[in-house]
């Protein structure tokens, strides 16, 4: 296969392709309340190709892999493993929601990450899913931790807003509503307080399962009986074979990409679809009823509430951590500023903000980066007031609010 043997050549060609495209959108987009959500809809879509490059550069599966039922998904190219070498084998940890099990593992979630090295994968050395594992958990963790911390520092929940692909999965359900000519629902503020703060409790509680399912390997005592881990590729582990990474059996990203990749003919169906009778009612090697229910619950939600996962998505909730709390709030690279002598209270930052930020509308000047601020730029984008508004990395502004009433009188353009 060509694409194969030349990913160097497909990588710099896909490089050339993107720098066009942001080039002709800056250039020929003529509405400045559009500008902005035009460019980030070219990146969140160019950015999911990337996520998910193994698909396109390979190399893929041999009939020897223990995958290869899965079809032609490139389970065998390791990014991690080519970069890193066999000490972190698992993918680059970024804090975007793109599944681990069904992609090339270019990029690899972080929480499927920090359950994985806890249980199955605490010991070492161990192997499993054919990759080894040549350090320890403690190890591993420490590693992810460190590359979400310094993601986050870098580019904070811009990764939310720009680049995770269940987050361009909401924009496009919010797209669809506004085609329909529907109105959006919001939250109460005390509601989405509550929402906001409930992404750490569920980070907890998944990871303290994890805990209680690898306390054989941490403890030398099986807390839950059936859970020490054993089988010839050192991932089975009685009851638990079913309930590894415990996050992952109720998280919509997963169905969703699994069903995608199905869709594109990347993952054979017949594979995903065999039925196993288990703790989750009835579940495939990839899904569970749990899995498609969630992500059924979060379609339907995400058409009348813009952004609704992203409000309760641990993973946001970890980015935000290391990005808009002390000490990392004031190291932050990736920050929304606003000029308190311009603002004049008029409330449309507040209305248009996808998650219900309030920071930019209720604080007086400065950094007004918050945790439920996913640094989209629709803000930035829909400000009238000259400069009021600016997104800045590093001290550079990257883009700041115009004054588009002067030049677009018409009254056409409705914040949503």
């Amino acid at each position: 296969m060509v694409l194969e043997n030349s990913p160097v050549l497909v990588l710099s060609a896909y490089a050339i392709i993107i720098a066009v495209g942001i080039i002709l959108i800056l250039k020929l987009s003529k509405d400045k309340t559009r500008k902005i959500s035009t460019l980030r809809l070219f990146i969140q879509a160019a950015a999911v190709i990337i996520v998910f490059l193994g698909l396109i550069i390979g190399p893929f599966n041999q009939p020897d892999s223990l995958f290869y039922p899965l079809g032609i998904s490139p389970r065998d190219h390791l990014i991690g493993a080519d970069v890193l070498g066999n000490q972190f084998p698992d993918g680059i940890s970024l804090p975007i929601l793109a599944c681990y099990y069904p992609n090339g593992r270019t990029v690899t979630c972080a929480i499927w990450q920090l359950q994985a090295y806890v249980f199955p994968f605490w010991n070492a050395p161990l192997r499993g899913y054919e990759v080894v594992y040549s350090t320890s958990g403690l190890e591993k963790i420490a590693i992810v931790v460190g590359m979400l911390a310094v993601a986050a520092i870098i580019l904070g929940r811009l990764f939310c807003g720009w680049l995770c692909p269940f987050g361009l999965y909401q924009d496009l359900l919010t797209r669809i509503r506004k085609s329909a000519r529907l109105r959006h629902l919001n939250f109460s503020e005390k509601t989405n307080a509550k929402l906001g703060q409930s992404r750490y409790i569920i980070i907890a509680v998944f990871m303290i399962l994890s805990v209680i399912f690898a306390s054989y390997s941490i403890f030398g005592t099986q807390l839950i009986p059936g859970t020490k881990v054993g089988g010839p590729e050192g991932t089975e582990a009685g009851i638990v074979s079913n309930i590894n990474e415990p996050f992952c059996l109720v998280c919509p990203a997963r169905p969703l990409c699994i069903l995608i990749e199905v869709a594109i003919g990347q993952i054979n169906w017949s594979y995903i679809s065999q039925i196993v009778y288990g703790p989750f009612w009835i579940s495939g090697f990839y899904l569970t009823s749990i899995n498609l229910a969630i992500l059924v619950a979060i379609t339907i939600l995400a058409l009348a509430y813009r952004r609704v996962w992203c409000r309760i998505c641990p993973l946001g909730g970890l980015t935000a951590l290391f990005s808009t709390f002390t000490p990392f709030k004031q190291i932050a690279l990736t920050k929304l500023q606003k000029d308190e002598h311009k603002c004049t209270k008029c409330g449309v930052c507040k209305r248009v903000c996808p998650t219900q930020a309030t920071a930019m509308f209720e604080k007086k000047g400065g950094d007004v980066t918050e945790s439920k601020c996913m640094l989209c730029a629709r803000c930035v984008e829909i400000c009238p007031y000259e400069g009021a508004l600016e997104l800045k990395f590093a001290g550079k502004s990257l883009m700041k609010s115009r004054n588009w009433l002067e030049e677009n009188k018409s009254g056409s353009n409705q914040p949503d």
